[in-house]
């Protein structure tokens, strides 16, 4: 019998077979909550469940994001093909 090492986000529980997938992916859960924490401080009216989803969406496209602030803003339109609308996303 053979053993495989697993790694799991402690945020969401997320299983991982590879440990650098897992350590970007717990990074990544890091940003969205900083950010969303962020975005609920500057903007009272922004509910949590929202903020969360913003935060997550920033952190997922985080490296086209970075480019377009230096300079390419262009790319930020190639994420609205990319991006398909969760059910939490989508209104009611």
């Amino acid at each position: 019998m053979a053993v495989i090492p697993m790694w799991q986000c402690d945020r969401d529980g997320s299983m991982f077979a590879d440990k650098k997938a897992a350590e970007e992916y717990d990074r990544q859960l890091e940003l969205a909550a900083n950010l969303s924490s962020l975005l609920e401080k500057h903007f009272s009216t922004l509910d949590e469940e929202l903020a969360e989803n913003i935060g997550l969406l920033l952190a997922r496209h985080k490296d086209t994001l970075s480019k377009a602030f230096k300079g390419k803003p262009e790319l930020v339109l190639e994420l609205l093909d990319e991006t398909q609308p969760t059910p939490e996303s989508e209104p009611a």
